[in-house]
């Protein structure tokens, strides 16, 4: 299969060609919003021409996304986007959970500034505003959870999760908005703001592990639907 290659169009306008960081963050974006699809070909030669760069950054920016578990390599045949593997991402999604609870009862045992507590609030707005583009509400999302690491002097560990997330992250965009509702993760959002807000670590943590949980009521239904973008293996 041939791949077209899609992207926002200020990545394509840099005057500077990119360095393999910056090859590597685009297109690992892109395999995550599902621009790239499971089964799409890599070629160097096309992606050098896109970037206006040498194949060497580009061969090195496939390297990082084999290891991040994002393409494959077959003998003969050339780089592919790989399927996703529902083990993956629950093992993204255990790591996710586990570091976000202890971010989200941290914030409700000491408080958060009242900065995060408004773009919180600005957030929860935003994503009302934009629950028929499952990007920007992705966004959003992943900022209203950066928030809380940040206003708790956790942004190095918001690193991690989001170095972790990008098969839980392509499980996400594929479930939005058909198979689930935005109005839900809306409202799991508020209760995590709502219990933070009143100090009680407790509801805080019942809060997230529930919104971690609901990529699980929807994963194997979507592999059931999507056998050629979905690896059933769990």
């Amino acid at each position: 299969m041939r791949a077209t290659y899609r992207s926002a169009p200020e990545r394509d306008e840099a005057i500077v060609p990119p360095d393999r960081r910056t090859i590597h963050e685009i297109l690992r974006r892109d395999i995550v919003a599902l621009r790239l699809r499971p089964g799409e070909r890599l070629s160097e030669n096309e992606l050098a021409a896109r970037f206006g760069t040498s194949r060497g950054p580009v061969r090195e920016a496939l390297i990082r996304l084999v290891e991040d578990g994002l393409i494959e390599v077959l003998p003969q045949r050339g780089s592919f986007v790989s399927r996703i593997a529902l083990s993956a991402m629950e093992r993204a999604r255990f790591v996710r959970e586990a570091l976000e609870v202890a971010i989200v009862r941290r914030a409700a045992e000491r408080g958060i500034p009242p900065a995060t507590r408004a773009l919180a609030e600005v957030l929860l707005d935003e994503q009302a505003e934009c629950r028929d583009d499952p990007e920007r509400f992705t966004e959003s999302d992943d900022r209203f959870h950066r928030a809380f690491a940040e206003g708790t002097g956790l942004a190095s560990v918001w690193a991690i999760i989001e170095r972790e997330k990008a098969q839980f992250d392509r499980i996400r965009y594929l479930s939005l908005p058909a198979v689930t509702p935005v109005d839900i993760l809306i409202g799991q959002h508020r209760a995590i703001l709502a219990a933070v807000l009143a100090r009680d670590p407790a509801a805080a943590e019942e809060a997230m592990r529930g919104h971690m949980a609901e990529v699980l009521k929807v994963a194997h239904d979507l592999a059931r639907r999507h056998p050629d973008l979905i690896q059933a293996d769990l």
